[in-house]
């Protein structure tokens, strides 16, 4: 098992990954001096094969546990799921001593560490991603919230964990093309951050494809080491912690534009990451080696996988994303593999252009 530390003074926490973890999550969560009484929130899919494994482990460390389950899919990262698990917890009589469990993809981490944020004005939240994108990304810096129409996360609270446990096992079972979105941040990381990564993605692409947990373990390991550090020098996202938004703003808005549901959340980062990479290399600040290497890359994995919206469909959305100023896009270019930088793109020409390169 590894294990990775955010430093954030008395909100700082561990992040274990290794194999077969969920089975010890009563043990790993005994350091905390959790109250009694714990909330856990998973999908239906998800009670049976881990919710229940979670909750007798917990019930053997002297734990009461209620489970509750919300429909898969960003249509439940909504309000109105917000009030109905807060109503179900108090009813379920936990009180501002109990903890919120959430054990599933970044649909649970965000809703339920939202409802932990704000029920009882916060009680504790602890992490159990079962897929990459959230092992890798969503689960690690307190970011929670729900969507509204108007577009993604509008409505949310940082609200840091007390423990995440990324359980690589739980990857096993997780469908092709979830799988493949995950590996979208991971690269990522590799692009903003880390060019070791990003060369271990392009000569293990095989070893990761076939999931060996080994393999698996370290590139959630790098990936999780970065956003520590990067979280920890930029909590609330006043500055530095906005690299992690590579690709995120196209992304959001082929989300929205599409409709939730309709693309994974990866499938929509990798196209703005190409739409990103294409923007920086016509301003001439990426070399277009570096691009064609991130194109490749994401190919390998089979990503996109689905085809750009126009861009007179994603430019309404891009506006009203929660990253604009005054109207103005907020993007965060490449200067290559391993390093990013902050721009405003004002002109909405040279954006179009940059959608166009991708469509072709």
């Amino acid at each position: 098992m590894d294990t990775i530390r955010v430093n954030l003074g008395n909100r700082g926490y561990d992040i274990h990954i290794g194999s077969d973890l969920i089975t010890q999550v009563g043990d790993l969560v005994q350091p905390l001096s959790l109250g009694r009484h714990l909330g856990l929130v998973t999908h239906p899919a998800l009670a049976e094969p881990y919710g229940s494994v979670v909750a007798d482990s917990l019930r053997r460390a002297g734990h009461e546990v209620s489970l509750l389950t919300v429909p898969p899919g960003e249509e439940s990262k909504s309000l109105e799921e917000a009030v109905r698990l807060s109503r179900a917890l108090v009813r379920a009589r936990l009180d501002r001593g109990s903890a919120l469990i959430g054990l599933g993809g970044g649909v649970i981490g965000d809703l339920s560490g939202f409802v932990a944020a704000t029920l009882y004005r916060g009680i504790p939240f602890i992490n159990l991603p079962t897929t990459l994108l959230a092992q890798v990304d969503s689960s690690v810096g307190g970011k929670t919230g729900v969507n509204l129409p108007e577009g993604k996360n509008l409505v949310g609270a940082f609200h840091q964990p007390h423990l995440v446990v990324a359980d690589v096992l739980t990857l096993r079972t997780l469908p092709e093309r979830e799988f493949r979105s995950g590996l979208v941040e991971v690269v990522k990381h590799g692009m903003i951050a880390d060019p070791v990564l990003f060369q271990r993605l392009e000569e293990q692409a095989d070893g990761i494809l076939a999931r060996d947990p080994g393999t698996l373990q370290e590139i959630v390991r790098r990936s999780c080491a970065i956003k520590a550090r990067v979280v920890e020098a930029d909590e609330r996202e006043a500055g530095l912690r906005a690299m992690l938004n590579f690709g995120h703003t196209v992304g959001h808005a082929v989300e929205a534009a599409l409709g939730y549901g309709a693309i994974t959340h990866g499938e929509a980062v990798a196209h703005g990451m190409l739409v990103a990479a294409a923007l920086s290399v016509r301003r001439g600040l990426c070399p277009e080696a570096d691009a064609v290497r991130l194109r490749r890359l994401l190919t390998r994995f089979g990503l996109p996988g689905v085809p750009l919206p126009s861009p007179e469909s994603l430019e309404t959305y891009m506006v009203s994303d929660k990253k604009a100023r005054d109207g103005v896009l907020q993007f965060v270019l490449t200067r290559g593999v391993g390093s990013v930088t902050f721009a405003p793109v004002f002109d909405r020409d040279e954006l179009r252009l940059a959608l166009q390169d991708v469509r072709r």
